[in-house]
């Protein structure tokens, strides 16, 4: 999300460098270049306009603070009012009611709404550890109660059954006793989707808020719509008292517009991304963190948060203990350490999070991807034990019998084995000198922009 508006951005402070200070009139060609590139990322006029307006009042005229130079001082002021824009801090769900809390989700057809559903069960259960049930009352849309079913067992949180023949209000009503009675700390009800707001719609879910009188109503909205998404929470809310907006598919949305724009034009705050198709990529809004990603920082904070949640630590303790007793890397460690980085989203969710980033040649991103590492594996795994422990016996004919047998060329092994030896070498410096010699081992490998000193 955000590639051209970040590009855009970078290009701005690049050209402000070398600056004594922000003058009107740099500061006015840098802002024509920021109000081209949040129109271009789908944001809406009016809120562009305000967005800019702000920005001005706080930059023209400001001295340049000893360690700033002009561009950095218009990115913190940039920074400052992205954040802003966006809503401060993380808004977290209110659930902090006599249980059950019921969380009831909205939003037009084809947002997302069942799957969003399920993924916030599986946010709940796993990081928030309450007792989830989730119920459909979705009775008009085919599949649309079994799908929910199925994703329910997917994430292991409690299914409320119901039928298309039922009435939306009655299922509720049911699914609500069941839930006091086997004290579920949370029910999600999933609503009806339409294609357009229409009053049988509103109506039947006015009637539903009323029954089960929710802590939270999110609106689920697809972030692909851009400008849409805002106007239509906008019109949602004013039928409906919304607490919050999920915004989905913005792995898929490279403007972004509809993150920057909704909480100006509905004054609700977005308390979830949707990230990715798995029912555990969904992520808490931090406006601060995404403003870092917006500016080319990346957000080191969600990396190591992840990273404690998905990286398996005994694992991890196992090979520092192995590397510490002077016991080499072999190509087992290096199949271990690619199966991490693919549990924690893959490559391009980590280097959406990595500072500097944004510095680096688009060609060379798109060459970086998922479908290399899951290659890499398929390689290793057509070796035998005794290859992946001694890589240095992999010769021709062993080559070409791993090539054969993962469906690749010999390049590709010669390649995969030129990795592990720069990853070997790296491991050497950790085991010798800790982290620091490592980093000096990769300053002047790393791209532009990522260098770690």
């Amino acid at each position: 999300m955000f590639e051209n508006l970040t590009e855009r951005l970078a290009r701005t402070v690049r050209d402000l460098r070398g600056r004594g200070r922000l003058t009107e009139d740099n500061i006015k060609d840098a802002l024509r270049e920021v109000r081209m590139a949040l129109l271009e990322a789908d944001v809406s006029l009016p809120v562009v306009r305000q967005f800019v307006e702000r920005v001005k009042a706080r930059a023209v005229g400001q001295e340049v603070m000893q360690s700033l130079t002009p561009g950095q001082a218009l990115v913190k002021v940039v920074k400052d009012e992205l954040v802003d824009m966006m809503g401060a801090a993380n808004e977290e769900l209110a659930l902090n009611a006599a249980p059950p809390a019921v969380v009831m989700m909205a939003g037009l057809q084809g947002s997302g709404k069942t799957t969003t559903t399920a993924k916030l069960a599986l946010f709940l259960k796993e990081r928030k550890k309450k007792s989830v049930m989730v119920v459909s009352c979705d009775v008009y849309r085919p599949a649309a109660i079994e799908q929910l079913k199925t994703l329910a067992s997917d994430v292991g949180v409690e299914f409320f059954p119901s039928s298309a023949d039922q009435n939306p209000v009655d299922i509720a009503n049911a699914a609500m006793d069941f839930a006091r009675k086997k004290f579920f700390d949370v029910v999600l009800v999933d609503t009806a989707g339409r294609l357009h707001i229409d009053d049988a719609m509103m109506t039947e879910i006015k009637q539903l808020h009323a029954s089960v009188n929710p802590v939270e109503t999110l609106f689920v909205v697809d972030s692909m719509t851009g400008q849409d998404a805002a106007n239509t929470a906008k019109a949602f809310n004013d039928a409906l008292p919304l607490t919050g907006v999920v915004l989905t598919k913005t792995d898929g949305d490279a403007r972004g517009g509809a993150a920057l724009s909704i909480r100006q034009i509905t004054g609700k705050p977005i308390k979830f991304l949707g990230v990715g198709e798995k029912t555990e990529a969904l992520e808490p809004f931090h406006p601060d963190r995404l403003a870092s990603r917006i500016l080319g920082m990346g957000d080191v904070l969600s990396l190591v948060e992840e990273a404690e949640r998905k990286i398996d630590r005994k694992e991890a303790e196992k090979m520092a203990a192995k590397l510490k007793k002077g016991k080499g890397f072999d190509l087992e460690d290096f199949r271990a350490q690619l199966q991490q980085m693919q549990n924690m989203g893959g490559i391009a969710s980590l280097m959406d999070k990595l500072p500097g980033v944004s510095g680096i040649p688009k060609e060379a991103k798109d060459k970086v991807n998922d479908k290399e590492f899951k290659r890499m594996e398929a390689i290793i795994n057509s070796m035998t034990m005794q290859e992946r422990r001694r890589p240095d016996i992999i010769k021709g004919s062993r080559k070409r019998r791993i090539a054969a047998g993962s469906g690749m060329e010999v390049q590709d092994v010669n390649r995969l084995l030129k990795q592990f030896t720069q990853m070997q070498k790296m491991m050497k410096k950790f085991q010798k000198g800790g982290m620091g010699k490592m980093m000096k081992g990769l300053k002047g490998r790393l791209p532009p922009g990522m260098s770690p000193f």
